[in-house]
């Protein structure tokens, strides 16, 4: 079930912990694409406060949010670029996407199958996508003072197993928001510093959230096609018409 769209803004937008959360998914996420000149960046689910980054030199930027979440305009004092969407029918032609972000849209579907399938549909041939999920052994998944204790958390093997059903090929995995769910002012301070130091420990074993970059595989061509030869002729009546001597 997804979130309510003034819950996730009122989270991400409005409280201190929120906004500690977007900094560090967006700092992994632009480590991951620093850029995006001149391509069509989208983002579905809760994903705008990660598209920031990219308005200025995108040829396109679209956040798609889905019907059971709402909508709201973003980005405040700009040309809006979000849309109210059916989840798994999005109003974007087929291959027209270069780069794909979804967040708050996977573990809170109730049909993830057929959104995975969406997201294979959007991207261009070499089109790339980053799925960020919570961490199923990590404390933001066990807290619902957060969007990420909502929904269905992941490990990340079953991440990646789900994504190869979908013929997306991951190439690059990574963790964020190492700090504690934590309003509390002296984990907030730290929060910088544990962010840091979260990145030199070794993914499965701490952050809230998994990013994973994938690559949209596409099906392999079908090749020379091979024909069975076709079977000899069946020769039950050959002796009829030409009899064979009887052996002496």
């Amino acid at each position: 079930m997804h979130l309510d769209v003034q819950d996730l803004r009122n989270f991400y937008y409005r409280s201190t912990l929120g906004r500690a959360a977007q900094r560090s998914i967006r700092d992994r996420v632009l480590d991951i694409w620093p850029e995006a000149s001149g391509q069509t960046v989208a983002g579905f689910g809760f994903a705008v406060p990660l598209l920031r980054p990219y308005l200025s030199d995108a040829r396109r930027v679209i956040g798609l949010m889905p019907g059971p979440q709402g909508v709201m305009a973003w980005p405040a004092g700009m040309a809006n670029v979000s849309v109210l969407t059916e989840e798994t029918k999005w109003p974007i032609d087929t291959g027209h996407v270069d780069k794909l972000i979804v967040m708050h849209g996977l573990e809170t579907s109730e049909r993830p199958s057929q959104l995975l399938e969406e997201c294979w549909r959007v991207l261009g041939p070499g089109g790339k996508a980053l799925f960020i999920v919570p961490n199923r052994a990590g404390l933001w998944s066990r807290s619902d003072k957060t969007p990420f204790g909502f929904g269905r958390p992941y490990s990340l093997g079953q991440l990646e197993t789900q994504l190869r059903i979908h013929e997306f090929l991951p190439e690059f995995h990574c963790s964020a928001l190492y700090q504690p769910p934590s309003s509390k002012r002296f984990w907030l301070k730290s929060g910088a510093l544990i962010e840091r130091t979260g990145t030199r420990v070794p993914t499965v074993m701490a952050g809230g959230v998994f990013i994973v970059e994938v690559n949209k595989r596409l099906h392999p061509p079908s090749g020379a096609k091979i024909r069975d030869k076709a079977p000899s002729r069946i020769r039950i009546l050959e002796g009829l018409s030409n009899p064979r001597p009887k052996p002496a």
